[in-house]
């Protein structure tokens, strides 16, 4: 600050300007996802290359040392998403002369991301499967230099979308088939919103108000009108009648904006019984909907539907359950984790190559922070009636781990399933797991991991885990 003074001796504090910065080209979201990572991830990759650590062959496992309270199991989503984010993971001319401006890194560390790509393999549980303490869900390997980078991408996403499907998961097995609608857009930043719409989708709902994650992901976009449109027009019937006109007579009407049950006879006035729906989006929902099932049937309009909305939650949907109700239509909770906006997974380095280029175990003591070094194989072991009964994480040598097939090899009753798929080989992305079809196959995977699960791990109240996660150890594999 400059010490000025005024005519009359007093002392003006005035702010110098600040000094110019590289600001973000336009659009705001920028092509680039380099620099969506923590600074400590270069600074590392600095000392690393200076010290000639950088190029030993690493592998890093993500993985949750606990479930959020009162949840019985997770969801992974988002590996999709991890999978698409690789190609932008680049450093052009704009990342770097940021980087250079501000002293970030030196001029060596600069030469290396300018020819960043990663090269390395992912594997890990596909999207869509529930997991538990200690799954080793996602499996990066590569040079440090590669790895390193990718921690922040990965976590951001794996976090927010499979808090967003535990959620998901939670309340579509509340809503005992019925459906579940995503409309939390407005509840969440604007990207966030599509990764959750697509998260919640993975978890069992039937689609989202949001066009943007229709777009991308091929998801079934729903939406009708909102009280604003009722309260444009000069009156109730107004509006019903000019909707009807617009999208027919199997559209859903929002018909709480006045009085609920003159709202139900206007819209059945204008549509007629084979109007499709009505909506209840405040009020007692139970009462509400057992009154207006009367109504319409009394009306003759059998088949309309009765959609309800307004801060719903699992715990909602559930107490919901024996209302003559025909979908839910979530916002703030689905998008928001429901209490638990992350899973507390980490990534963390577990086996890196010696001086003598041989791989070998790491492992972090801290206290309440302890992980198990080497690589880990996964499996779940399923009962004589398909019922998941153990999480299973394998480890030892490493040419044991990966040599691994699920034969007889691990002691124990019950059939043993292999959790871990490729997704990327020698930087090749796998195409089974991104874009619209990756969405279809993580939903196809949740419905078969999720029905699975013992009986009560889908019970809303607090336990543990609805199975537990047992650690065995392979010897070294016997040479022939």
């Amino acid at each position: 600050m400059n010490d000025e003074r005024r005519g009359n001796g007093v002392p003006v504090q005035t702010v110098a300007a600040p000094r110019s910065l590289p600001a973000a080209p336009l659009p705001t979201v920028r092509p680039s996802l380099a620099l969506l990572t923590d600074r400590y991830e270069l600074t590392m990759l600095q000392a690393a290359l200076a010290d000639g650590t950088a190029h030993r062959h690493c592998v890093f496992e993500v993985f949750t040392r606990r479930l959020p309270p009162g949840r019985r199991y997770g969801v992974l989503a988002g590996t999709g998403r991890v999978l698409e984010a690789l190609s932008a993971f680049r450093f052009g001319d704009a990342e770097l002369s940021y980087l250079a401006g501000t002293g970030v890194v030196d001029d060596r560390t600069l030469d290396f991301l300018r020819g960043y790509r990663f090269t390395g393999t992912v594997t890990g549980y596909a999207e869509g499967e529930t997991f538990f303490p200690g799954s080793p869900v996602l499996q990066v390997e590569g040079t440090f230099a590669e790895a390193v980078l990718l921690e922040t991408l990965v976590l951001s996403i794996l976090n927010h979308d499979s808090a967003v499907a535990s959620a998901a998961s939670r309340m579509t097995s509340a809503a005992v088939g019925r459906p579940c609608l995503e409309m939390g857009s407005r509840r969440a930043h604007e990207q966030a919103a599509v990764a959750a719409a697509r998260a919640a989708v993975v978890a069992g709902f039937a689609g989202t108000s949001n066009l943007e994650a229709g777009f991308r992901y091929g998801l079934a976009t729903i939406g009708t009108a909102a009280h604003a449109f009722t309260l444009l027009h000069d009156d109730e019937e107004a509006a019903f009648a000019a909707q009807v006109a617009s999208a027919g007579t199997g559209t859903t009407l929002l018909v709480d904006t006045y009085d609920v049950r003159r709202g139900v006879e206007r819209a059945v006035a204008a549509a007629g019984t084979s109007l499709g729906s009505v909506r209840l989006d405040s009020g007692d929902l139970g009462t509400l909907a057992v009154e207006v099932r009367a109504q319409l049937d009394a009306l003759g309009a059998h088949g309309t539907k009765i959609v309800v909305s307004s801060d719903l939650d699992e715990y909602a949907i559930a107490g919901l359950a024996a209302v003559p109700v025909d979908s839910y239509g979530v916002g703030t909770s689905v998008v928001t984790g429901s209490g638990a906006p992350t899973c507390g997974m980490v990534y963390k380095l577990v086996a890196r190559a010696g001086a003598d280029g041989v791989l070998e175990p790491v492992a972090k003591a801290s206290t309440l922070k302890t992980s198990q070094g080497g690589r880990k194989a996964a499996a779940r072991r399923l009962d004589a009636e398909g019922r998941a009964v153990q999480e299973v994480v394998l480890s030892g040598p490493d040419e044991a781990v990966t040599a691994w097939e699920p034969h007889g090899a691990v002691a124990g009753d019950g059939e043993l399933r292999p959790l871990h798929v490729p997704l990327v080989t020698d930087g090749a992305v796998d195409s089974r797991w991104v874009g619209a079809y990756g969405v279809e196959n993580a939903v196809l995977r949740h419905q078969a991991s999720r029905s699975e699960l013992p009986r009560g791990a889908r019970r809303l109240s607090h336990g543990d885990p609805a199975i537990p996660t047992v650690e065995v150890a392979l010897a070294e594999p016997v040479a022939p």
